[in-house]
């Protein structure tokens, strides 16, 4: 079941609108979310976390919307967040942060403890389990975010930059998690390298408007003909951005 979006209006103090009668639904599988910086992505991800709430409209998934006090905490527990800003609890460890984020998600306290542990190792940082997390690396400390979006195996995975302060070798790492995930995932990038490997769809967004929603097969189509190889996804993407067209629904 896909995570929707219908006729969501969203400004930040209600002032200028970052989207207007924004509808969507994010399918199952892995969707890559891309566009330029300002585009609204970081926004979209935000209201599909409940992490903001719409001015209008609904955001739902499996029957729950953000909009009814009653479902937001089920909704919550089926939704992991990765911001692109990871905030470090004070004094706490990679282990004990993990933990806590799932605690708060509903796993017992010993769960959480328990796959603190395995979702740090998934993200090779098994070994710093117990060192502060404000003593980490930027890149670490991104490595440990990963691992709070899947502590409490989410159903929807929503990743804002997530490889953002990786080296190569930790962007490998965390591309070979995200092709092993059964979870439905959206994830906004600038990196448009391995889409056919790693993702079963493609949305890009410019302005606030969907301006290609579609499978990665479909995209890659929009290149022009005669593009070099290793520059097919990059030129499907400058061709989704300069057509200024009628937005794709």
């Amino acid at each position: 079941m896909p995570i929707g979006f219908r006729s969501v209006d969203f400004g930040y103090r209600r002032r200028v609108p970052v989207v207007q009668s924004f509808t969507i639904d994010f399918p199952p599988g892995r969707t890559v979310f891309l566009g330029p910086n300002g585009a609204g992505k970081s926004t979209v991800l935000s209201l599909a976390a409940s992490v903001l709430r719409p001015d209008a409209g609904t955001v739902a998934y499996d029957g729950r919307t953000t909009a009814r006090r009653g479902d937001l905490a089920a909704f919550r527990r089926c939704v992991a967040w990765l911001p692109q800003q990871i905030e470090s609890v004070p004094r706490l460890t990679a282990r004990e942060q993990v933990a806590y984020v799932g605690w708060l998600k509903g796993m017992s306290r010993r769960d959480a403890w328990d796959r603190a542990l395995h979702a740090l190792e998934r993200v090779e940082l098994a070994d710093l389990a117990d060192r502060k997390v404000r003593r980490l690396s930027g890149g670490q400390q991104r490595r440990v975010g990963v691992a709070q979006s899947l502590v409490h195996q989410a159903e929807v995975l929503l990743l804002d930059e997530p490889t953002a302060g990786m080296d190569p070798r930790q962007r490998r790492v965390f591309h070979e998690i995200l092709s092993g995930l059964d979870q439905h995932v959206v994830l906004s990038t600038h990196d448009v390298a391995d889409l056919e490997e790693t993702y079963d769809h493609v949305v890009v967004l410019d302005g606030g408007t969907i301006r290609f929603a579609g499978s990665v097969h479909e995209f890659l189509a929009l290149a022009p003909h005669g593009t070099a190889p290793g520059r097919v996804a990059e030129a499907a993407y400058y061709v989704t951005i300069q057509e200024r067209g009628p937005a794709c629904v």
